[in-house]
């Protein structure tokens, strides 16, 4: 909510409740960690490798990913001005809480100290690390065609998806590069996953009943009904699954594993069945949760439980 005498206060105080709204890295920073360690240990599972990669290159790579997410938030700030400060304005930026020249001098401090850290302890991880902003900064220009872009929602969204894998690619690397390996090629099973959790998140996150849809804000229920929009987070949900449990059978998961996610689908699902039912913000708010607490359930089902299971048994 809008308190303008947060606007008088200094940078460290306004950009912990911008953290707050639009990245709270609590929150964040725990879905992050579940991804980098599913990533890491799918691969090794999949290589055969024993035990788990060093402390330091483990943690040193989870700064490098949350702090990769929190540049395509940033990136999101400048892509998103014009229609924030025309719709949005109870926003951070807008509102003047924070403004795009002090988040660019953060998102610059922090991708200097992500090069400088990963270049001292980890510096074959500076190439993936360069594809990954490279494609950020595709993104952040919408691929030079942004008014045609932003006609065309799917697109726009399937194409800034890709964030999510490249960044996939880059936490697995912590395993095989740092190893002087090479990618096993059953992670695409696992990459497949990570593109089809983002869609998950994305549609979960913009699914409102009609009285909740607002002026200029893209949402999938606005687009395509009520039931359309819910049935599209159905459908990339069980797509997800169907990925999902083709990852589980190449790394020999077996028939439990099986069972487990479409466990996981059928509590998740209720959610938007029951909102198809009966729309309401509260409804709309619990596929949003369910959206979350599906990613995290892929990740560590896929790579993060198995290992910590090998790692303690």
């Amino acid at each position: 909510m809008e308190n303008k005498q947060d606007n008088s206060k200094n940078l460290l105080q306004r950009f912990y409740i911008y953290q707050k709204e639009r990245f709270p890295v609590l929150a964040h920073g725990a879905m992050i960690t579940a991804f980098t360690f599913s990533a890491v240990s799918y691969s090794r599972i999949c290589r055969g490798a024993e035990g788990f990669i060093g402390t330091q290159d483990f943690l040193i790579g989870i700064f490098a990913t949350i702090t990769l997410f929190f540049l395509v938030r940033v990136f999101d700030e400048f892509k998103d001005k014009e229609d924030d400060a025309k719709y949005r304005r109870y926003l951070p930026v807008p509102r003047g809480l924070i403004s795009l020249r002090e988040l660019k001098i953060i998102g610059s401090i922090v991708a200097l100290i992500q090069i400088a850290v990963i270049a001292y302890f980890q510096i074959d991880m500076l190439w993936l690390y360069a594809i990954v902003i490279g494609y950020l900064m595709l993104m952040g220009a919408e691929f030079f065609v942004p008014q045609w872009l932003k006609k065309r929602q799917i697109l726009y969204i399937t194409s800034h998806m890709v964030i999510i894998p490249l960044v996939d690619i880059y936490s697995s690397g912590l395993d095989w590069l740092l190893a002087g390996s090479t990618a096993h090629w059953g992670l695409a099973f696992f990459f497949g996953v990570s593109y089809m959790n983002g869609l998950v998140l994305e549609f979960g996150r913009k699914i409102r009943p009609p009285e909740g849809e607002e002026e200029g804000v893209v949402s999938y229920t606005a687009l395509y009904g009520t039931k359309g929009g819910t049935f599209a987070w159905l459908g990339l949900l069980f797509a997800t699954l169907l990925i999902a449990i083709a990852a589980s059978h190449y790394a020999g998961y077996g028939i439990t594993a099986y069972v487990v996610l479409c466990s996981f689908f059928c509590i998740f699902a209720l959610a938007g069945i029951l909102f198809i039912r009966k729309p309401s913000a509260k409804l709309a708010k619990a596929i949003e949760y369910s959206s979350a607490g599906w990613t995290v359930l892929m990740y560590l089902s896929l790579g993060g439980i198995p290992m910590l299971k090998a790692l303690i048994f």
